[in-house]
């Protein structure tokens, strides 16, 4: 069948919507978001897939410009259909989705409506294909812009398809999806769909210079009469301009309906027949002559005939026309079950500050922000200020509106509020936190380095233990973004200036004037008595942990952070914890299991939108020794340099060190884990040091090698762990080359989960007696360190013991393929949770996928393994 006229010009996109039907047919669903300018085509493309989707579910949702700030306004709409399937759900989902859609109240949680919202639409592909139309994706609501990415992500195991149309302006949150730009027509195609009207010569050269190969322009502009083009700047303002001559000519009750159904975003018939009779309007005669127009169609949802004829509608009415409209609207909403959009009206209606409105906007912004609705929330408070009399409450909703609009994400607009707060109106804690604001600001912005300083300034206007929380939130800030470098030093010169207190700035400060000695049983006393501080800051207490050499404490604070991710439903908490969980792991020498938490920290990074945390990838990658890999990751961390992302960077030189230790190349080595140690980070410095010892004694700098040992063993001798005093005996036994060393050093740290650190202690040892002479003993320690180090993966150091050992007379054996080695690190997290029992159903819940798309994974798992059942599977990982 030929395409029809509106269709010109378009067969590559007919084509590959076309391959996303074909292919929910045979199961397999995907995403794709059509970007354009305004009456390219996009709709039309819409309406095209529309009719191939024969048999299909179809489900629909628009944006709307009135709406953006209504949080999960667009998921609700593409719902309704299936809000019938709610009981269905697990009460857990069911309720994410309930207090999503305002049926319910409590906290909105995106990943759990993701997931939920995963689940609804599963469940109704099972009858049959679904096809999800988002138009105007541009005018989504961030909240529903968030899920429904989530959703285009996780569909390509279940029959759905999703595809949205959007301006090139689009938001971010659907950058992540696969698009497709809809170009203009070309010469012969404008021709050919201009060639049914009947135009002047001359006039139609014109149309087709201004309409570019704009589709709507074509079709649109030779309805508005006349031979003459209105002077505008850009095509859709040409389009927008022929919409509103035809809107003039129209009588005014008509005109005056179609105001209401512009202003009116629900699409709510009896919101607008209610609101036009408020206006006085004969809505009979009126609703005939708009319809007539082409303009609207009033059926069962008010539908303008393109996205531009509304906002001509809109714009082409004058501000007393608008401010009667809204008032007529405000007036005919229910002011129980809508309370937002009633008052949203009435500030459109306003003409001047009115407090009273003013405050119904504040309670509105306090339900958006219970809902999830950081952006409506901003939009509210915004509003409230524009309408509040009063100075001081104008300064306050100012601020409020900044704080909203950064935690929506709209950096340079919380910017811009903020310039504008009157601060002699602030009282001191309105002053703190603005600078707080500032802070955030600074950092998230990654142009200046003054974020901590706007912090301590709000910390110097507070008191007691809210200005020692602000100074702690400044070093956590630091960590968070990775530029603890020098932070440290400003805190504590400030902390030093507070009266003292048993709290973890205290036992910082102490760190830093009187060393280690002095701070570990102040840190440990926090951990005792302060679990809270895990709460209020989990990066800096797992920062403080590894400053212990205590594994215990580090994997207690790691699981206290993943199991309250999980159930606060928390992305930040919940991907630290999984970061962490992969770093022990790495340095327990379960790769297997930091894969998995790799795995799983990356799927919920993806799930919200965000990169996922380099560190794990980097301590694995150094332990491995995989070259390769590892400096792919290095080239990462070193380009955040201009960023001044100190403490990645110095993750990186420290990964490097162990890189190059395992590799031989101790020069390489030597430089790195210098880089490392010199910023003095938290943790980092103290675990960069063996790396230096080992590297500075094989390149014969003894000196330097002492001098750093000094340093370790004073902080691992204050710590007094297995762990630590196991690394400093190693290290120790290197520089003097005494026996009693290195036999001391495998004696701790066999008494810990550093298997890793264990195995190159036999390593060194075997080393030292090779190179003594003594063949025999030496094939002792080789041999244990190099089955130890084969077995964990560590390849790099297992080629060095086999060489070692190959130097004593012996052939190393080669490592057997372990039972993972070619899966993903995806894979290998679904085949190690199906094999401990977990179901298809568990499985997607924890990684925000489909059962069917868990399913997938586990087909491609069984054919790389060779197997074919969940109890293979198991037996398989159970060798």
């Amino acid at each position: 069948m030929p395409p029809s006229p509106r269709l010109l010009g378009r067969d590559d996109e007919i084509r590959c919507l076309d391959g996303l039907i074909s292919a929910a047919r045979e199961g397999r669903g995907g995403a794709l978001v059509l970007r354009g300018e305004a009456g390219i085509g996009k709709s039309a493309l819409l309406g095209h897939v529309r009719e191939a989707a024969s048999r299909f579910g179809v489900l629909e949702a628009s944006g709307s410009e009135f709406e953006s700030e209504f949080p999960f306004a667009a998921l609700h709409q593409l719902c309704v259909p299936l809000l019938s399937h709610l009981p269905e759900l697990a009460e857990g989902r069911r309720a994410a989705l309930e207090v999503a859609f305002g049926l319910a109240t409590g906290s909105p949680d995106v990943l759990r409506i993701g997931l939920a919202t995963l689940d609804l639409l599963a469940a109704a592909a099972t009858e049959k294909p679904l096809l999800c139309l988002v138009d105007d994706a541009h005018w989504i609501d961030e909240a529903s812009a968030k899920v429904f990415a989530f959703l285009g992500r996780r569909l390509p195991a279940d029959p759905v398809v999703m595809v949205f149309a959007a301006r090139p302006e689009a938001g971010r949150m659907l950058e992540a999806l696969p698009g497709l730009v809809v170009e203009g027509l070309s010469d012969a195609e404008a021709r050919a769909l201009l060639a049914a009207d009947a135009v002047d010569d001359k006039v139609r050269e014109r149309l087709l210079a201004e309409a570019r190969g704009n589709p709507l322009a074509l079709l649109e502009l030779p309805k508005a009469g006349g031979f003459a083009l209105p002077e505008v700047s850009s095509v859709p303002g040409t389009i927008e301009a022929s919409f509103q001559s035809r809107v003039a000519d129209l009588p005014a009750d008509a005109r005056l309906l179609l105001i209401v159904a512009g202003a009116d975003p629900t699409g709510e018939p009896r919101l607008m027949w209610a609101a036009a009779q408020e206006l006085g309007v004969d809505v009979t005669t009126a609703g005939a002559v708009a319809e007539a127009s082409g303009l609207v169609s009033l059926s069962t949802r008010v539908r303008f005939c393109h996205p531009l004829a509304r906002s001509a509608v809109y714009l082409a009415a004058d501000a007393a026309e608008r401010r009667a409209v809204h008032l007529a609207l405000a007036a005919v909403t229910d002011a129980q079950a809508d309370p937002d959009r009633r008052v949203w009206h009435l500030a459109q209606a306003s003409t001047g500050p009115d407090d009273g409105v003013a405050a119904e906007l504040e309670r509105s912004a306090s339900r958006a922000r219970s809902r999830g609705g950081v952006a409506a929330a901003a939009a509210f408070l915004e509003r409230a200020a524009t309408l509040s009399l009063d100075p001081r409450l104008r300064a306050e909703r100012t601020l409020a509106a900044g704080q909203a609009k950064f935690d929506a994400g709209a950096v340079d607009v919380a910017t811009e509020l903020l310039s504008t707060v009157e601060v002699e109106l602030l009282d001191s804690s309105q002053l703190a936190r603005a600078d707080l604001l500032r802070g955030r600001v600074a950092f998230i912005r990654n142009t200046e380095n003054d974020g901590p300083e706007f912090v301590l300034n709000a910390a110097r206007r507070m008191s007691g233990v809210a200005a020692r929380e602000c100074v702690l939130d400044a070093l956590e800030m630091g960590l968070v973004v990775g530029r603890a470098s020098g932070v440290m030093d400003v805190v504590v010169r400030e902390a030093r200036s507070m009266p003292p207190a048993p709290d973890v700035l205290n036992a910082l400060v102490v760190l830093s004037t009187d060393g280690h000695r002095a701070a570990v049983p102040l840190l440990r006393q926090v951990f005792a008595d302060d679990g809270l501080m895990w709460t209020r800051h989990p990066a800096l207490a797992t920062m403080l942990a590894g400053e212990l050499w205590d594994t215990e404490v580090h994997a207690n604070v790691t699981e206290w952070l993943t199991k309250t991710g999980r159930e606060a439903g928390s992305p930040f908490v919940l991907r630290l914890g999984l970061a962490q969980t992969a770093i022990v792991a790495v340095h327990a020498g379960d790769f297997g299991t930091a894969m998995s938490a790799i795995a799983e920290e990356e799927a919920v990074a993806d799930a919200v939108g965000v990169p996922p945390l380099p560190y794990p990838r980097l301590h694995l990658a150094a332990m491995r020794g995989s070259r390769a890999d590892l400096l792919k990751q290095i080239e990462h961390a070193t380009q955040a340099a201009a960023r001044r992302a100190g403490l990645l960077v110095a993750n990186a030189h420290w990964a490097s060190a162990v890189l190059h230790n395992g590799l031989g190349d101790y020069p390489e080595a030597l430089a790195a884990a210098r880089r490392a140690v010199e910023p003095g980070d938290l943790y980092l410095a103290g675990v960069a040091l063996p790396e230096l010892v080992e590297a500075a004694v094989r390149c014969g700098e003894e000196k330097s090698a002492l001098t750093v040992l000094e340093d370790l063993t004073e902080r691992t001798s204050a710590a007094g762990t297995e762990w630590g005093l196991g690394v400093a005996a190693s290290a120790r036994a290197q520089v003097s080359g005494d026996e009693d060393d290195h036999r001391q050093a495998v004696e701790h740290l066999a008494a810990t989960t550093a298997k890793p650190y264990l195995a190159r202690a036999h390593l060194l040892y075997g080393e030292w007696l090779r190179r003594a002479g003594r063949r025999v003993d030496a094939r002792e320690q080789l041999r244990t360190a190099h089955e130890l180090l084969s077995c964990m993966g560590m390849q790099a150091f297992a080629a060095r013991a086999a060489q070692e050992l190959q130097a004593t007379g012996e052939v190393a054996r080669s490592r057997s393929a372990q039972v993972a080695d070619d899966l993903t690190a995806q894979e290998q997290h679904i085949a190690r949770l199906v094999a401990t029992g977990a179901t298809s159903k568990e499985v997607a819940a924890r990684l925000f996928l489909s059962p069917r798309t868990v399913d997938a994974h586990l087909r491609n798992i069984y054919r790389k393994m060779g197997i074919n059942s969940r109890r293979q599977l198991k037996d398989r990982f159970s060798q």
